[in-house]
């Protein structure tokens, strides 16, 4: 586009609120903003003599096209922006590199018998959610004190007090079996307020109530009850303890600490329930020294809230922002209440500020270290291997089966210091039978790196070509992968195999055209990195074929019922979710399930003589949802 043309674009913008698109030469997007009034934001970027960040100074070089949205709004100026930066992730605008849902814990108190359920979408059904939970073991913690502590039912048959027998949660005192009738609808409830206190940080009241219970029980001398109780209250005091943070009121809170080192930035998100730290979100960018705190602060929260969460009552933030009462006002209308921004100067949440700021710090040192060690095992990489360049992309390949049945591939892939998930891909092997892991590593490079060369179905995107393929194999894997890569005619690309010789603990690196192996010093960085992306390829294939392998063992044994076809078996197991729930199951439920009364015997002969083998994984993870198990 000539200068002419862009100029005449300048010159008729739109006076309305609305979203504008900077372009280079080649038509990338390199920048997108919002603006109350398009014509004057635009503007303000091309005026001489403005005073300009060397960061605006340089994106201003390279626009050389523009495209404006109109919007009725500036609400949903600000909406529409949030959803182009995180579809387009333009080079100029801070971008949030996390794209996952966060977990909430799920409580629907309508139902006559609410049970937990972990989700990773907030909807207005009348549920209470709690989170978000990030990292994930914060989420598994919390689950794990409830299972343990509070006896709620985590099965998912329909409780109606018929069934012939309860499960085994019942005999460790874990469910009380309102399904068979043993436990009042009451009561229930009594243990979901408990639940309801503990998530939402009421611990005094929590506290107070079981410690009367224990009391009560002791006075009627029904001592086993009182030691449940007195158990109870020890597990919940500790749990409290690791997560009580400086405060004592029962704030819903997200707080936002920012810290820099040279041009390193990193920002953290501290996740405060009912006075509880239950998780943080961190966020680095090892370049950003020119963007303004502002900038960051609001890019992490319209980024990060745009998204099937639900935003807290209040954000701390570390700045003051140009926006707050519009941020405000959009994060009320998702939340479906008031939500407030504040950048407190004094007090508590000023406290609560700056314990976010020292996580941040600490992280961005982290980080730092973290990018230096990847430097140092790139470099290295390039010197062992003979590379043109060190590495930035990592694509790593493994095989799993069990005796050759359901046999899968996987493929991740390590980018500019980190797993990049998103490039992930995983290949259920179609053209080899039995147990040949030199085929199928054949078969999937070939599938890679083919025609479509890793084209993903999903988004019609092609993946970039790797620097460096790693084999998780020996000379026996690399000859196979060789041969994949000549049949797809790239075997210029960079591969080699890692393996360890038998009783050995030295790493060993095959190459292409070489008998020897490089034997790698167990403590160097190349070292780690290329055990960690052997060790993730390992981990997704495995994980992929027991998600196969369990499947398969269901629908064969279901298969094998006379009156359940491919309809009913998929609704049953989408409804039970795995063999135990379907054997624990009582006649009612499966009867209303759908099938008669001649099926239930006939499944529950089934069941009786199907036999898994050793550790063979029978649960079903349901599409849908994630339930608590």
């Amino acid at each position: 586009m000539t200068l002419d043309v862009l100029q005449s674009k300048l010159a008729h913008l739109p006076d309305n609120p609305g979203v504008y698109l900077f372009k280079n030469a080649q038509g990338e997007i390199v920048y997108i903003g919002k603006a109350a009034v398009l014509a004057d934001r635009v503007r303000s970027y091309f005026q001489k003599g403005a005073d300009q960040s060397p960061k605006t100074t340089l994106l201003v070089s390279q626009v050389a096209d523009l495209e404006t949205m109109v919007t009725r709004s500036e609400l949903e100026a600000l909406i529409l922006e949030s959803n182009l930066v995180k579809r387009h992730k333009p080079r100029f605008n801070i971008v949030l590199r996390d794209d996952k849902q966060y977990p909430y814990v799920r409580l629907p108190i309508k139902d006559d018998f609410p049970r937990l359920s972990i989700v990773r979408r907030v909807q207005k059904d009348g549920a209470l959610y709690y989170g978000p939970y990030t990292p994930a073991n914060a989420l598994r913690e919390t689950l794990k004190v409830i299972k343990h502590v509070f006896p709620l039912a985590t099965c998912t048959i329909d409780i109606d007090g018929t069934a012939d027998r309860a499960c085994i949660e019942f005999e460790i005192k874990r469910c009380m079996a309102p399904c068979t009738g043993n436990q009042s609808r009451a009561d229930y409830h009594h243990i979901v307020k408990q639940v309801r206190q503990f998530l939402e940080g009421r611990d005094h009241e929590l506290l107070d109530s079981l410690r009367a219970k224990m009391e009560a029980a002791a006075e009627r001398e029904e001592f086993e009850e009182a030691a449940r109780v007195r158990d109870r209250l020890f597990k919940i005091e500790q749990m409290l303890e690791k997560q009580r943070i400086t405060q004592t009121s029962a704030a819903e809170q997200d707080v936002i600490g920012l810290a820099r080192q040279g041009a390193a930035v990193d920002l953290q998100i501290l996740f405060v329930r009912g006075g509880l730290l239950i998780g943080r979100k961190d966020f680095f960018w090892p370049q950003s020294a020119d963007a303004p705190d502002e900038e960051l602060v609001r890019s992490a929260i319209e980024q990060f809230y745009n998204k099937d969460g639900q935003p807290p009552k209040e954000v701390l933030v570390p700045t003051d922002l140009e926006d707050t009462a519009l941020i405000e006002q959009w994060l009320t209308d998702k939340r479906g209440e008031s939500v407030r921004v504040l950048a407190p100067e004094r007090g508590v949440k000023h406290q609560l500020v700056l314990l976010a700021e020292e996580n941040a710090a600490a992280a961005a040192a982290d980080h730092l270290r973290d990018v230096e060690l990847d430097r140092q095992a790139g470099e290295e990489l390039k010197r062992l291997l003979r590379l043109d360049h060190a590495p930035r992309r990592i694509e790593g390949f493994d095989i799993s089966n069990t005796m050759g049945n359901q046999s899968v591939a996987s493929m991740v892939v390590w980018e500019d210091g980190q797993m990049k998930k998103a490039d992930y891909r995983r290949f259920k092997i179609q053209t080899v039978e039995g147990a040949n892991d030199f085929a199928s590593m054949r078969e999937v490079v070939t599938r890679r790196y083919g025609e479509a060369c890793g084209e993903s179905r999903r988004t019609k995107e092609h993946l970039a070509q790797p620097d460096l393929i790693l084999i998780d194999g020996g000379l026996g894997q690399l000859g196979a992968a060789l041969e994949g890569l000549k049949d797809t005619g790239h075997q210029t690309l960079p591969i080699i195999g890692l393996a360890k010789a038998r009783g050995e603990k030295e790493e060993r690196v095959f190459l292409a055209g070489r008998k020897n192996p490089i034997i790698l010093k167990p403590h160097s960085p190349a070292t780690h990195l290329l055990q960690r992306v052997r060790d993730e390829a390992h981990r997704f294939a495995i994980t992929f074929h027991r998600k196969l392998r369990g499947q398969s063992l269901l629908a064969s044994v279901l298969d094998q019922v006379p009156g359940i076809g491919t309809v009913r078996r998929n609704r049953l197991l989408n409804q039970f979710g795995s063999l135990e729930h379907l054997g624990s199951a009582s006649d009612d439920a499966l009867r209303s399930a759908g099938l008669s009364t001649d099926t239930v015997l006939r499944l529950r002969e089934a069941l009786t003589h199907q036999s898994a083998p050793s550790g063979t994984a029978t649960t079903i993870q349901v599409r849908s949802t994630s339930r608590l198990k």
